[in-house]
């Protein structure tokens, strides 16, 4: 969807108009899906997660703002609406505290052998608190502190999760069991 049909579709959004909803779903359906992917492993929930996200959208275009990019708007709100669907999952799951939090060093260069499917595949096997933190921080670019506050956690277990994060995707891409898995 180019930025002049973008603007127009946005326009009739704000109206209601049923046509122009449908435009924007389909328009930034399989982005949309991208990124709730990115949250949680399983597909199902992911399309459901992005329809929950689409109707905050229409129903709150009122606090969309046109100076801003609507992209991003939109990515908040999904991201937002998978980080409380992950936080009611996962309400009574323990957490570990700073103290069991330590540095890990990623060969970051080693990721250029992968696609960003073969990337995403191995995220996906992370558990859901390690991945969401993960996601958080790495590709969404948030702090720890803003993290924390997001998941109703502390910074100290944002650290570790990222931490565990970093620890599990270098053993999976060290097996060579798990490498070939996800290049399938």
């Amino acid at each position: 969807m180019g930025t002049e049909q973008l603007v127009h579709t946005l326009k009739r959004c704000r109206k209601n108009d049923r046509n122009a909803q449908r435009e924007l779903y389909e328009g930034f359906y399989r982005y949309g899906l991208s990124v709730c992917m990115r949250y949680v492993a399983d597909l199902e929930v992911a399309r459901e997660l992005l329809n929950d996200g689409f109707m905050k959208v229409f129903l709150n275009f009122n606090q969309y703002k046109d100076d801003l990019p609507f992209v991003n708007w939109f990515k908040r709100i999904l991201v937002n609406t998978c980080i409380n669907h992950l936080r009611k999952a996962h309400q009574n799951v323990p957490t570990t505290d700073l103290q069991e939090a330590h540095h890990v060093e990623m060969d970051l260069d080693f990721f250029g052998q992968f696609s960003v499917e073969e990337i995403a595949k191995l995220i996906q096997q992370l558990s859901p608190a390690y991945r969401t933190v993960f996601n958080l921080y790495v590709i969404e670019g948030y702090e720890h502190k803003e993290i924390a506050e997001m998941l109703g956690i502390s910074v100290g277990t944002s650290l570790s999760n990222l931490a565990k994060a970093r620890k599990k995707l270098q053993e999976l891409i060290e097996d060579k069991d798990t490498y070939e898995r996800a290049r399938l």
